[in-house]
């Protein structure tokens, strides 16, 4: 039985100067993934921290939905994720979520939650001359570099806009102070 030669009786030879297989490298995954859902986790810098997106937009703009099922809806952003490039926009995209009643007597209820809006599906819009538009970038005589309104020429970023943007968050957040401690 030794004499007959077999397929599985013999030796596999390799040629001794094959060089090792190379070594795909693998991206390091993104360890902070806490505001990401599994399927949302996306393209992360080298310190693991995720891209996130430049946006022509910006918290307390106006703007109007453009595209999607709210199309021609006017509102203002309340919330900006930069990670996945999407805003929440004040009585825009209404979702009906079904809340647990917590405590034993309590009773659950319906709730209207505003969902994110991708900021593509988003133009910015001015409540003067009720028009949207595209945003564009120009330095004023005094150095300040602001965004304007291409077809109004309305700037954005002047200093009164911002001046009650702070004063409407220090409202905001007495207001939530105050409730809390009740």
């Amino acid at each position: 039985m030794a004499a007959v030669s077999s397929f599985f009786g013999q030796r596999l030879s390799l040629p001794r100067f094959a060089a090792p297989a190379p070594v795909e490298k693998r991206e390091k995954p993104c360890l902070i993934s806490s505001k990401l859902k599994h399927w949302e986790r996306k393209e992360c810098k080298p310190n693991s921290l995720p891209v996130l997106h430049k946006m022509h937009v910006k918290i307390g703009d106006s703007v109007k939905v453009i595209a999607g099922r709210d199309k021609g809806k006017i509102g203002e952003i309340t919330k900006i994720f930069k990670h996945n490039s999407t805003v929440v926009i004040s009585e825009v995209n209404l979702k009906t979520k079904h809340v647990k009643s917590r405590e034993e007597g309590e009773q659950g209820q319906i709730v209207k939650v505003e969902a994110p809006v991708h900021s593509s599906n988003v133009m910015l819009y001015s409540k003067d001359k009720e028009v949207a538009s595209r945003v564009g970038h120009k330095v004023l005589d005094d150095g300040t570099r602001v965004r304007y309104l291409i077809k109004t020429g309305e700037i954005i970023d002047s200093t009164e806009n911002w001046k009650k943007l702070k004063e409407n968050k220090g409202v905001a957040e007495v207001a939530t102070t105050s409730g809390a401690s009740s």
